[in-house]
């Protein structure tokens, strides 16, 4: 008898053109790390009195379907993550093609994704999937992800797969040792480590359905935050504190063949930080930042990827 493995899991993806309704192709397969993408219907404890000491029959509650992806940074799959979070990007270029994702979008797409056990066989597909947050953390050493956040507005099982053949993706993934920080424009030096978190928090609209499904989920006003953990060297980053003036932040990521993915930070504001001499060793001080739209720009962020992919 054949067991689930996730050794053997599979992801496809496709966007929808209607919320909530699955494409009939245009599927593609998606490299990620691991996942928690699933729907759950919780039972509601009876309540009614009269039928002696032994509970009555549970009653169904709505159904909730929502989860992470943990995928990997790359030059071609992540496009697919960041048009999800901003929206249709900018692209401009013969090839290689530069896609320029903006934030501040009144709208955002949803995407259906299958997850399949071809051993089972068990498909799980979530329709209207719209990405709340997505999330990475910048560090010396170890494997390069990104967590996606979604809500779904639903999840349809069954025994075949419904993305059929989805085409595959050509990973060329980065590492962290392709990293690197900039602060208006100048290398930002000294840097242990760094978290990244843009969020649209969605608002689910919970209307009354006979199936129990949200309406969809509507981007409300987004946040843009982070950490920044840097060996305690000179006082330009606490004097900025201090001032509560802005500054920019680039995180990028370049590979020899010239694919990149630039995540620039227009207005980044620097709380002041508690400087701890904690022992012998060297003096570490973290700035948990927040971003705010910045009026010359006219936005908050920009993600910036440049590949062989023509559009998305």
């Amino acid at each position: 008898m054949a067991r689930a493995q996730g050794a053997r899991a599979q992801m496809a993806l496709a966007f929808e053109t209607v919320y909530g309704t699955p494409p009939a192709g245009g599927f593609t397969k998606m490299p990620f790390a691991s996942t928690t993408l699933g729907a759950e219907q919780p039972l509601l404890n009876s309540e009614l009195l009269g039928y002696g000491r032994d509970p009555l029959a549970p009653i169904k509650d709505a159904v909730t379907a929502d989860g992470d992806v943990v995928v990997p940074i790359d030059a071609e799959g992540f496009g697919f993550w960041l048009k999800a979070a901003f929206g249709d990007p900018v692209t401009t270029g013969t090839g290689p093609w530069t896609h320029e994702f903006r934030s501040g979008a009144w709208s955002l797409p949803s995407l259906s994704i299958e997850t399949g056990m071809p051993e089972v066989p068990r498909y799980a597909l979530y329709s209207g999937c719209v990405l709340d947050q997505i999330s990475w953390q910048m560090q010396r050493s170890g494997l390069l992800t990104a967590t996606a956040r979604l809500v779904a507005q639903g999840e349809t099982v069954g025994t075949v797969s419904s993305a059929g053949a989805p085409a595959p993706l050509e990973l060329q993934r980065f590492g962290h040792f392709n990293g690197a920080i900039t602060r208006n424009g100048a290398a930002l030096g000294n840097v242990v480590s760094a978290q990244i978190s843009y969020a649209n928090n969605l608002d689910r609209i919970e209307t009354i359905r006979a199936d129990g499904r949200i309406d969809g989920a509507d981007p409300s006003i987004t946040a843009l935050t982070g950490s920044i953990e840097v060996r305690f060297s000179d006082s330009t980053l606490v004097t900025q504190a201090m001032d509560g003036d802005p500054c920019a932040l680039e995180f990028s990521y370049a590979l020899p063949s010239g694919e990149s993915f630039t995540f620039a930070v227009h207005a980044v504001y620097l709380p002041r930080p508690r400087i701890e001499i904690s022992g012998p060793q060297g003096v570490q001080a973290t700035f948990d930042w927040q971003a705010a739209r910045d009026s010359a720009v006219g936005r908050m962020c920009t993600a910036t990827l440049i590949n062989n992919r023509e559009d998305y």
